[in-house]
């Protein structure tokens, strides 16, 4: 029998959901990095740092498989859920060598947890895809990220986001930085990730479709971000791991502030919009 999409729970539509491994490589060329780095105004590097294989290992879809919201509209990790609409929750990543520029970069990634949640909002999805990395063909390290899911069939209004706070006091830490975000900057990063999410780069998708207050400033920046901060401060002081959470959205033009504390081998990040509540939260490990 038949149902309205409307109906479908987010459980029944992924019962037996288990797509293949997706393997790639490329090679790490410098210009990738040189890009990122020159965006931030930051030095160069001489390695990829954690987590900048996201500028190098980059699926392109064809035009014709464009969904609504800019994302492909069919992808192999992408589930089907009816009117999916996609949140980046967090991540975890484990370095175990560093991955020399130039070198030939691979991965294979698999979908390693799938789980229904209800919440405030209703029920949402929790996939976890799972990434080993290899650099010339040797473990370099594993990568976690998980992504949020929720339906959204055609005709459903957007849920509006009230407007992001302004009083609250900046993060604060021996660690700091600053990033002026702005349409330009989000667009040339939406560029460098061939991220199509036009949450990005398109206001009036951005507030009237999905219900967001202005731009949204992407979630893999905010984590970029917290990993310059020991970049910059401690570059004697290998990146072995860092687990952080994306708490809220941050919305452009706005002033992006990352602070962090060292303990030890540990380190802790904030990442906030000037005047915000934290968007994103990270512990790093350090050599």
């Amino acid at each position: 029998m038949n149902r309205d999409v409307a109906q479908v729970s987010l459980a029944d539509a992924l019962e037996g959901w288990r797509p293949a491994p997706v393997e790639m490589a490329r090679r790490a060329d410098p210009w990738f990095a040189e890009a990122f780095a020159d965006l931030l105004d930051a030095p160069r590097p001489a390695l990829l740092p954690p987590l900048w294989h996201w500028f190098v290992l980059l699926d392109h879809f064809a035009g014709s498989n464009t969904g609504a919201d800019g994302h492909p509209a069919d992808a192999p990790f992408l589930p089907p859920i009816p009117g999916r609409r996609r949140m980046f929750a967090g991540g975890r990543l484990r370095q175990d060598a560093p991955i020399p520029l130039g070198a030939e970069l691979s991965s294979r990634a698999t979908v390693s947890d799938v789980t229904v949640k209800t919440g405030r909002s209703g029920e949402m999805a929790f996939v976890t895809v799972r990434t080993e990395l290899f650099a010339d063909g040797a473990p370099v390290g594993v990568e976690e990220q998980d992504i949020v899911y929720r339906s959204e069939p055609a005709g459903t209004p957007p849920r509006a986001l009230p407007p992001p706070e302004t009083d609250r006091p900046e993060p604060e830490g021996a660690w700091r930085l600053e990033l002026t975000t702005d349409p330009v900057l989000l667009f040339r990063f939406s560029a460098l990730t061939y991220n199509g999410h036009r949450i990005h780069y398109d206001e009036p998708y951005a507030t009237g479709a999905e219900g967001y207050p202005g731009l949204v400033v992407h979630g893999p920046l905010l984590a970029l971000l917290a990993l310059e901060l020991p970049r910059r401060h401690a570059p004697e002081r290998a990146v072995r791991s860092v687990e952080y959470r994306l708490v809220r959205p941050a919305f452009a033009p706005a002033r992006i502030v990352g602070a962090g504390s060292v303990q030890g081998s540990e380190a802790e990040v904030v990442v906030a919009a000037q005047g915000a509540a934290p968007s994103l939260t990270a512990r790093v490990g350090l050599a």
